[in-house]
Order: structure tokens, then C-alpha cells, then sequence
């Protein structure tokens, strides 16, 4: 069962580099759990992103990398994978003696400690239901990572949902490919449900309602029951009922096969983005 985060400490100062969309749901969470918007600072070069973040949090966004950051105890590395190394050769000379928290993907500890000159690094891939409160994150603590610090970064992280640490930080890629890149496959599916429900002869929003529903319900279903999988796709599975007959459908077109070859797609595009852009 999901418990809520723990309370920062009221000191707690935390830098944002990169102010989009990911920033922004912890950022909001932050918030909700009573850090003061005046603790937090982001670096944000689009005008535009900063002016958001200052409307919906109240947080002051600087345009580029100043020696304000050298008061964070925080860092969290919010920028695209292919943004990294030129994010971070301003901040690096401010940030060093700060715990590193990255939501890169595939960006390795060993980078981001060679780039930034730091020794405490903790990463993580968050998705993007963080932005309701819903998310779940996997993390990953470098050796230079105390137990003060995983706290921390598991303080700061829960204020979006759940989290689950892995002891390998290439487990963080498949963290990736199931839940950091799984949100767009939920909406593929969907997307799909909606389109038959319609061709069958729904409204497209009495289809998409009832898409939604039934995934919602389904997964809470699944989380709140300790059986197999299986046992409960086949409780839903009558022999020559309506849902075998979509099932059979599904593996003569061989679909379960197809999705997890696209999951070890994401995988290796996530140690790809690590070899490409961390060195």
C-alpha cells in the first residue's frame, strides 16, 4: 500500500536544472508537502517554461547557471539526455558538494559525476502520471550515496507517487522501458479501445470513458490482489465466451510477442541514449 512522503526538512534547499514538464510535477509536489517555493530555484532558459513555473508554483526560474546554485544541498538534473553536457558545464562549478539527483534516462552516474565534479549521485526514471500524484519511479544510488542521501532522494521522489530502488544501474533501463516510456503504451491501447468502441457503434467519449475505467480498474484490481496475473486474466476468461474470442484474436496476431520486443526496444534505446550523450 502507498504511503505518503515524509515531511523535508524545513532547511531543505533544492536546485532544479531544467524546468519542463518533470521538473514541474515534483516541483508540485514539493509544495504540496510543505517545502517553501523560496527554497526551491530552477535553471530554465526558455522564457516561456520559467513564466509557468513562477504562475503555477510561485518559483523563481533563472535563466542560466549562477553561484546561487552553491546553496542547494540538492541538485535534480531535469533536461533532455541529448541537453546534458551543456546543461551541465555552467552548473558545475557550483554544484559539486551537492547530492546529484537525475530523471535523465540512460545518463550514467559515472558521467554525471565526471561532468559535475560530484561524488553523491542518486538516479531515478520517473513517468509522467507523476503529474497527477500517480507516478512510479525506480531508483538507483552510485557508491558515493549515503543512506542520508537515498532518504532524501526517496523523500523528494514520493511526493509524485511510489518508488522502487534497484541494486543495478543498468536495471534503471528496463525501469525505462516499463514504466518510464509504459504511460504511452497504456494510451496506445487505449487510443485502440476508443477506436473500436466507436466502430462498434459508441460515441468516442462514452468509448474512451469506458477504455479508461477498465484500465484504471483493472490495475487497481491487479494491485490489490497478490494472485498471478494469469490467474486473474483467466477468471475474465470464459472458454468460447466474448473475452476468449478477443484473446485468440490477440495471439494469432501474436500482439503479447510484439510488446515485449517493443519494451527491449525501449530498453536498448535507453543504454543507447547513455552511450550517445553521457560521454
Amino acid at each position: 500500500m502507498h504511503t505518503a512522503a515524509p515531511a523535508l526538512p524545513a532547511s531543505t534547499s533544492i536546485a532544479f536544472v531544467g524546468g519542463g514538464n518533470m521538473a514541474s510535477a515534483i516541483i508540485g509536489g514539493l509544495i504540496r508537502r510543505g517545502l517553501a517555493a523560496a527554497q526551491i530555484l530552477v535553471v530554465e532558459p526558455f522564457e516561456a517554461a520559467r513564466a509557468a513555473l513562477l504562475a503555477q508554483h510561485g518559483v523563481a526560474a533563472l535563466p542560466a547557471a549562477s553561484g546561487a546554485l552553491a546553496g542547494a544541498d540538492l541538485i535534480v538534473w531535469a533536461v533532455k539526455p541529448q541537453s546534458f553536457r551543456d546543461a551541465a558545464a555552467p552548473v558545475a562549478p557550483h554544484v559539486g558538494g551537492a547530492l546529484q539527483l537525475s530523471v535523465m534516462a540512460g545518463i550514467r552516474s559515472g558521467d554525471i559525476q565526471a561532468a559535475t565534479g560530484a561524488g553523491r549521485i542518486v538516479r531515478c526514471m520517473p513517468n509522467t502520471p507523476a503529474l497527477v500524484g500517480r507516478g512510479i519511479t525506480g531508483l538507483y544510488a552510485a557508491a558515493g550515496a549515503g543512506e542520508a542521501d537515498r532518504a532524501l532522494a526517496e523523500t523528494v521522489i514520493r511526493t509524485t507517487g511510489e518508488a522502487l530502488w534497484v541494486e543495478h544501474e543498468a536495471q534503471l533501463d528496463a525501469v525505462t522501458a516499463l514504466s518510464g516510456s509504459g504511460p504511452a503504451y497504456v494510451f496506445y491501447f487505449l487510443e485502440a479501445m476508443q477506436q473500436a468502441g466507436t466502430e462498434l457503434g459508441l460515441t468516442p467519449e462514452q468509448a474512451r470513458r469506458l477504455g479508461v475505467a477498465t484500465f484504471a480498474g483493472g490495475a487497481h484490481l491487479a494491485g490489490e490482489s497478490a494472485e498471478p496475473l494469469a490467474t486473474l486474466r483467466e477468471r475474465v476468461t470464459s472458454k468460447g465466451g466474448t473475452t476468449h474470442a478477443a484473446l485468440t484474436a490477440l495471439e494469432q496476431a501474436d500482439v503479447k510477442t510484439a510488446f515485449v520486443q517493443a519494451m527491449h526496444a525501449a530498453c536498448e534505446r535507453a543504454r543507447a541514449l547513455g552511450d550517445e550523450f553521457g560521454r
